[in-house]
């Protein structure tokens, strides 16, 4: 049921299919299996800044396993998390420097000027989200690969309570005007909703959109990747058809559902021009994807410029020129307001009780709020000189790989609807 042309963009749905399920899905999935892309740090211990939480979920498919220290390749381990291969050979003592707030002499003088700028560049306003300190005891290093988000059981009021915290408080909304299929509304079909909507600015319409697509993405990973079958001897994984109708189909949601996949692809179209856009940072020869492994960092990085390269090819990127383009005053003022938003969104994840479920859903937003900072950083990613460091914009490596893993699992909903319409149709 979900075809046809995106509001607010020039591009449909069919395009982004075949373009994402045979071109850019096979790539992208093979470059987060990569050691680069599969390790993420993340302090899963954070207590929920806004409300007292201690429903913490029991199930065993909610708990996350840790790395040890010693399977996280050196590279990574080593904290060199901004990259040339003069930091890296430096990247401790940078780290040390950094955080005794000193410069050590036995640095080159430009190297000092680089980790001052990165130790500057770290505090700056730029960023949409409430960052984890990586330098935190509790912040570990987890295999994604071995972590997979999938239905955890995490569900009822807890999870209810975090999304309507998300929607309700966090998206632009007026308190009288219910979002569709929220408990206790009135039986307007969302109609006063979608009223309201269509009166906003494009800026606060795309704040909705893009929460709506994230909210719709996971709930596709849940259906996808649903327990089937649970006895001693066996788990089983895989699509629950059922699941998927219950939260998309169009006559068991009121018409909600496909809307939610619209706004799917409309995430989708954001961060793949985010991609399109950053390409200048990553394509400096100074630039690795550093592990320790030389061979496997060339070619990974090789393969990274491949997909930025066919995302840049896209035909129908969405345009956000539209973005706080009117008058310069008032557009600063809903750039920050737009900012502080997603960045409570990003803090409401540390009030996830399913800690599988926290650490999906804090990677994700992370993912997101960095391909906003690539979309509002275009004027510095433009002067981002050749070779040395990049002063006025730089990426984390926790921003990196945030970016990648959030957009491989949009890119991964966008084709598991495919097999969802395939199943539905062989139902018939």
């Amino acid at each position: 049921q979900v075809t046809g042309y995106l509001d607010d963009c020039t591009c449909d749905v069919e395009t982004i299919d075949a373009f994402n399920n045979y071109k850019l899905f096979p790539r992208l999935n093979e470059l987060l299996q990569s050691d680069y892309f599969r390790y993420y740090k993340v302090n899963l211990q954070k207590p929920c800044p806004f409300w007292e939480d201690n429903s913490h979920c029991g199930m065993r498919d909610c708990a996350v396993q840790p790395c040890p220290s010693d399977e996280v390749p050196d590279g990574i381990r080593a904290g060199s998390y901004k990259y040339s291969e003069e930091a890296n050979s430096l990247a401790e003592e940078c780290e040390e420097a950094k955080r005794l707030g000193a410069v050590d002499d036995s640095l080159s003088k430009e190297t000092r000027q680089a980790v001052l700028q990165w130790a500057q560049h770290d505090d700056s306003s730029d960023s949409f989200c409430e960052a984890d300190d990586i330098h935190s005891p509790d912040a570990e290093y987890v295999d994604l690969l071995l972590n997979p988000e999938r239905y955890t059981g995490y569900k009822g009021p807890d999870a209810w309570k975090i999304w309507n915290s998300i929607y309700e408080e966090n998206c632009f909304k007026p308190q009288n005007v219910k979002r569709p299929l929220a408990s206790g509304r009135g039986d307007d079909g969302g109609h006063t909703f979608y009223k309201w909507l269509k009166g906003v600015c494009v800026e606060k319409r795309a704040f909705y959109r893009l929460i709506s697509g994230l909210h719709a993405s996971i709930n596709i990973h849940l259906s996808a990747r649903y327990l089937l079958q649970d006895s001693w001897s066996e788990k089983k994984w895989g699509p629950n058809v059922t699941e998927f109708q219950q939260r998309f189909d169009e006559v068991l949601t009121r018409g909600e559902g496909p809307r939610r996949l619209k706004n799917l692809y409309f995430l989708y179209l954001i961060e793949l021009r985010a991609l399109s856009k950053v390409l200048p940072f990553f394509e400096r020869p100074g630039f690795q994807l550093y592990t320790g492994n030389e061979g496997q960092d060339a070619e990974m990085k090789h393969l990274l410029l491949e997909i930025l390269h066919l995302a840049k090819s896209f035909p129908l990127h969405f345009d956000e020129n539209s973005f706080f383009a009117g008058n310069k005053k008032e557009a600063a003022k809903l750039k920050e307001e737009f900012r502080l938003h997603f960045k409570n969104i990003s803090r409401i994840m540390d009030c996830v009780g399913c800690f599988k479920c926290r650490l999906w859903g804090k990677l994700q937003t992370q993912g997101l709020g960095t391909a906003l900072k690539i979309l509002f950083s275009e004027k510095l990613i433009e002067r981002i000189p050749e070779s040395g460091p990049s002063y006025g914009f730089q990426l984390s490596r926790q921003e990196i790989v945030a970016l990648f893993n959030a957009f491989g699992r949009v890119s991964t909903s966008v084709k598991e609807l495919e097999n969802f319409r395939n199943l539905l149709r062989n139902m018939r």
